[in-house]
C-alpha cells in the first residue's frame, strides 16, 4: 500500500449561505463535494484540552464542518504539516485519503460535522503514525 496524496490536495470548500433575518440557511448538495456521502457523524461535548482524530484513511474522503464554535485541524502528509482553523458553518474542509489528521483546540460548545465517502470500516484506518509514514514512503 502506497499513499501519495499531499496536504495540498485538501481544500476549503464554501457552502452556500442563504441569509435571512430569521436565521441563515446553508445547503450541501451532491454537486458540492467530490464524493457520494455514505456516512454522517458529528463530534460534540469535546472536553477542554481533548484531541480527536489521530489517524489517516486509506480510501475514505471526508468533509469537516464546524457547525458551532471552532477547532483546529492539523493535516500531515508525512512531508508537510498544515493547520486549518474551522469556525464557520458555511465552510468545510475536504480531507482526501492518505492524510493524517488531528483535531485540537475545540472551543466550548463546538460541533464538528463529518460527511464521509465510506461506511465505517476499521481496516481503512491507519491509527499508528509510524505505520502511516511507512505507507507514505513505500
Amino acid at each position: 500500500m502506497t499513499i501519495k496524496k499531499s496536504v495540498s490536495d485538501c481544500e476549503l470548500i464554501s457552502i452556500p449561505k442563504i441569509p435571512d433575518t430569521r436565521g441563515n440557511l446553508s445547503v450541501i448538495e451532491n454537486n458540492l463535494i467530490p464524493f457520494e456521502v455514505k456516512r454522517v457523524y458529528y463530534l460534540y461535548d469535546v472536553p477542554a484540552g481533548a484531541e480527536r482524530g489521530g489517524h489517516a484513511h486509506i480510501e475514505q474522503n471526508e468533509l469537516l464542518i464546524a457547525l458551532s464554535g471552532s477547532f483546529d485541524v492539523i493535516l500531515n502528509d508525512g512531508q508537510t504539516v498544515k493547520t486549518v482553523t474551522l469556525n464557520k458553518p458555511y465552510e468545510g474542509l475536504l480531507i482526501t485519503e492518505g492524510i493524517w489528521r488531528e483535531l485540537k483546540n475545540f472551543s466550548s460548545g463546538s460541533v464538528c460535522l463529518v460527511l464521509a465517502s465510506e461506511i465505517f470500516m476499521e481496516e481503512d484506518y491507519i491509527r499508528n503514525f509510524d505505520s502511516f509514514l511507512m505507507a507514505k514512503n513505500q
